[in-house]
């Protein structure tokens, strides 16, 4: 019978597998796996990038209005994302007529000082947008009617909105509608930041 002598056994051949280091089999898988990220990267960009808002939008997003030509009881418009803003600075006497009035009788309860920014309650803005069907409420400009309660009144309805822009009368669900702004001064105010 026939000896066999020098035989490789299954322990050295896992031991051979096992060397530290790293092989070309496992590079290869590397770079693999990192060039199809980056492809898969490269494809997904465009598509999410489109979703952004162009520069005309942006430039829209705030509105810049300076409100030290408003003297008492007038009001203003201006556009805010392309509807009607209306800013008026109030008279003593409305600030007296929107603090008399009791919150609890009112459809959507808001006080004045709600609707106002601390330090400016002479400074009612809101949007220029009945929050019935969208219309534009009369009030804003001179000659224009208010209303019998002295803010503003939507035509097209008939909605009536006190001093404080709340709803008084008619079909509107709620007040005209606070937009987020700031004052950057005394004399100019942000609509669109908060």
């Amino acid at each position: 019978m026939a000896e066999t002598t020098g035989t490789a056994t299954p322990d050295t051949v896992v031991q051979d597998a096992s060397d530290d280091g790293v092989r070309r089999r496992d590079f290869i898988n590397v770079a693999a796996v990192s060039a199809a990220g980056i492809g898969g990267l490269a494809v997904i960009y465009p598509f999410v990038s489109q979703m952004a808002p162009s520069a005309d939008v942006l430039a829209e997003s705030t509105t810049e209005v300076d409100i030290s030509a408003i003297e008492q009881g007038q009001a203003i418009k201006a556009v805010f994302r392309k509807q009607p803003l209306f800013v008026r600075r109030l008279t003593p006497q409305e600030i007296k007529e929107a603090n008399d009035v009791p919150v609890a009788s009112l459809r959507d309860p808001q006080t004045l000082a709600e609707r106002t920014k601390e330090g400016h309650e002479d400074i009612l803005v809101t949007m220029g947008v009945c929050t019935h069907l969208g219309c534009v409420p009369l009030g804003a400009a001179d000659g224009e009617t208010r209303g019998e309660f002295g803010g503003y009144f939507c035509p097209c309805h008939g909605s009536v909105f006190d001093t404080a822009a709340r709803i008084r009368k008619g079909p509107a669900p709620t007040n005209l509608e606070i937009p987020d702004y700031e004052f950057t001064s005394d004399t100019v105010i942000v609509v669109g930041q908060s």
